[in-house]
């Protein structure tokens, strides 16, 4: 955590107003809740607004990504359309504004940092959205064509493909949503390295437990069972924890030569 070390010295302390870390009560947390949560809300409105037509571009052509073309996806339902739109939109404006989105959430939970270290948090979360889409591109281009053909040869065995298009776009979304949250882990194990909460030895010493976890999640997360595609989804992510471990390592020893928080 900040260290108290930080309250300045000299000419830099008088310089900066005094820090005044007064406990908030119930009725205040749940109104900075409330706010947070009106601007989070508004936030992924605004864009899924904006992202609302251009959905219906963009639908067929994820039809024709991921489908062969003797698949039809078809609408059971005079709605079925408008709410695969809709969440199509609703991932937009979810990754689009997941800087914003961060950011609120940083800065509710960790309410007793010194004012400075909040320009921190933001600088790091800013990265979050290019993360998002590389994310998204890796669920793209490696894990949905195995997914989606994997779940084409299982239905083909017992049944004949007639598929909803909002339930089958729906679970493409789902995975593109879930890969895009996936990839902000440097993000999030950097934010909380700088707040202290974490370090790169501590990351170091949980190795084993959270290549456990990646391994059960790729099992779950694979339809079809096969090694291939478990490993397609929990290599990646282990890979993205290691890489989290020498970013963090690098900037400890930043942090340390002229570190102002801690």
């Amino acid at each position: 955590m900040i260290s108290e070390e930080y309250k300045g010295t000299g000419a830099a302390a008088a310089e900066e107003p005094a820090w005044d870390q007064k406990e908030m009560s119930l009725t205040e947390h749940l109104r900075e809740l409330r706010n947070r949560l009106l601007i989070v809300i508004v936030t992924v409105g605004v864009i899924s607004i904006f992202a609302f037509l251009p959905s219906q571009y963009v639908i067929p052509w994820m039809v024709h990504m991921y489908f062969p073309p003797e698949i039809q996806l078809h609408a059971f339902g005079p709605a079925d359309v408008i709410a695969v739109e809709f969440k199509l939109s609703l991932l937009a404006g979810v990754v689009v504004g997941l800087p914003v989105l961060l950011y609120q959430f940083w800065m509710f939970v960790v309410p007793a940092i010194h004012p400075h270290a909040r320009r921190v948090v933001y600088a790091y979360v800013a990265p979050s959205f290019f993360l998002a889409l590389g994310g998204m591109a890796f669920c793209h281009f490696l894990i949905l064509p195995h997914v989606v053909k994997a779940l084409l040869l299982m239905t083909s065995h017992v049944a004949v493909p007639t598929f909803g298009i909002s339930q089958t776009l729906g679970l493409i979304l789902i995975m593109l949503l879930i890969f895009a949250l996936i990839f902000q882990l440097p993000v999030v194990a950097v934010v909380l390295a700088r707040l202290g909460f974490i370090d790169a030895a501590k990351m170091r010493g949980y190795r084993r437990y959270v290549f456990m976890a990646f391994m059960v999640a790729g099992g779950i997360a694979a339809p079809d069972g096969n090694p291939l595609t478990m490993a397609l989804i929990a290599v990646p992510m282990y890979l993205l924890y290691e890489g989290s471990i020498v970013v963090v390592a690098l900037l400890e020893k930043s942090w340390k030569a002229a570190d102002p928080f801690r």
